[in-house]
């Protein structure tokens, strides 16, 4: 019988996992063995015990992917998936759900997991790189190959402890507010520059009868999404990367003035006199895709809808004979601190592996090329992260000037309910949608989101 000290043991534990769900070499394994002080026979009845192939070599001809998207967002997954089935026989088995936290945790309680898992932000790919969920793909993928073609912020955003657990796959960037070019010109509005000008045009649009903002926060278990995304971009236009930093790693309170500031500067929009038709209730009520269509309706029920690029998917989809830069576009989220012009917030869809085969490896090392990516691009509702996508395969202007802008910003951060833990993630939706309904209660919001960050954070 063999005897390891403990630390020993834990070595060992983990050379064994990195074969059988990581996918090290039989070479790689005796070599590291070896380091470990084992000798050559101990080292073989271990990789004897372990099988005599990482799972690797496996490929099944079906696989499991989980993730958020729905309607038109799905339908081009599913365009860009159809050349990989038809090429490797390989087909994709997709269960949607807005539910996604919830259900994959019960899935990986069940040990069911899927084998891909499409999540919303990054935050949850580092918790479940930490508890030993997610399979790495420097395996998967030739590294050098993606450092090329992936921004280095991608690449460390998908990283942890120096393994990458992730891709960042589909882009959003949310410094756009859309309306129709058409209306805006009948009626004679100016694009506004500044927020106070956003104010002005507002109070405007209101006091001529008419609404000036869609606005619908409702998306299930994650209702209250759209209002943070509002509350980020202000926090990131007003305060800068610094600060934004700070607030991300709850190095200052959620009580904190400038993060008050933030959410009473939203609730001027949620908030204003005649803003929003049947406010808030409405706010509330209304789900995030069917209020982007407000101001492109005949005639326009509202004229400006703030919320990510991937809205052109959904005004495409819904007005397939509108014309982009004529009937619907968007400008830039104006500027509140000029010290902070031409920040943007944005976000990407992450792709994770949580079992290691060949069916896996092939789909994650296709959608990580330009080429599978090009396939949503043309389709709209996508900003390419590999670089090597050229500006030419997007569909029209409008979505070429957001991947531009995206590209281009001068400060640019990832969404900060993305990188918070998802206590806190949750906490802040449920906060949103608290002051969406009553602003009289902002500092008890604002406190219980503090009180759920300082658990979260301790124990990170």
């Amino acid at each position: 019988m063999v005897f390891f000290d403990r630390q020993q043991r834990e070595d060992v534990d983990k050379l064994v996992e990195d074969f059988t769900q990581h996918g090290i070499s039989r070479r790689q394994f005796m070599q590291r063995a070896a380091a470990l002080g084992l000798s050559l026979s101990v080292a073989g009845s271990i990789l004897a015990a372990c099988g005599s192939t990482p799972s690797t070599t496996s490929t099944p001809k079906t696989l499991d992917l989980l993730n958020v998207w729905t309607g038109e967002e799905q339908a081009s997954f599913d365009a860009v998936v159809a050349p990989f089935t038809a090429q490797t026989g390989i087909v994709v088995n997709v269960e949607s759900t807005r539910d996604l936290n919830a259900t994959l945790t019960a899935r990986i309680q069940g040990r069911n997991p899927p084998d891909i898992a499409i999540l919303p932000n990054p935050g949850k790919m580092q918790q479940l790189a930490a508890q030993g969920h997610l399979v790495s793909l420097d395996n998967f993928l030739d590294v050098n190959q993606i450092k090329q073609d992936y921004a280095k912020g991608w690449i460390d955003l998908g990283t942890y402890n120096n393994k990458l657990y992730a891709l960042f796959y589909k882009a959003a960037n949310k410094g756009t507010i859309w309306y129709s070019p058409k209306q805006f010109t009948a009626n004679n509005y100016q694009i506004p520059a500044s927020w106070q000008d956003l104010l002005t045009l507002s109070g405007s649009i209101a006091s001529s009868g008419k609404f000036p903002w869609s606005m619908g926060v409702s998306s299930g278990s994650a209702s209250g999404w759209p209002g943070a995304d509002w509350i980020a971009e202000i926090y990131l236009n007003l305060n800068g990367p610094q600060m934004y930093d700070k607030w991300v790693a709850h190095t200052i309170p959620w009580t904190d003035s400038s993060i008050k500031d933030a959410f009473q500067m939203f609730g001027q929009i949620a908030g204003g006199t005649n803003y929003i038709n049947g406010a808030p209730a409405s706010i509330l009520a209304t789900g995030f895709q069917d209020a982007s269509y407000k101001p492109f309706n005949t005639p326009p029920t509202a004229y400006m809808y703030y919320l990510g690029d991937f809205t052109e998917g959904f005004i495409t989809t819904q007005f397939t004979t509108d014309v982009p830069g004529t009937d619907f576009n968007f400008f830039a989220f104006p500027t509140i601190n000029s010290q902070y012009q031409n920040a943007v917030t944005g976000g990407a869809d992450v792709v994770t592996a949580l079992t290691n085969n060949g069916a896996v490896k092939q789909l994650i090392q296709y959608m990580a090329t330009a080429q599978a990516q090009e396939i949503w691009v043309k389709r709209g509702g996508f900003t390419a992260t590999n670089k090597k996508v050229d500006l030419s395969a997007y569909p029209d202007q409008v979505a070429q000037n957001s991947a531009k802008m995206l590209t281009s910003a001068n400060f640019f951060r990832f969404g900060a309910d993305d990188l918070m833990p998802s206590q806190v993630e949750d906490a802040f939706w449920k906060g949103v949608l608290t002051f969406i309904g009553d602003q009289t209660q902002l500092d008890n919001v604002l406190q219980t989101i503090e009180a759920v960050a300082m658990q979260a954070y301790a124990s990170s």
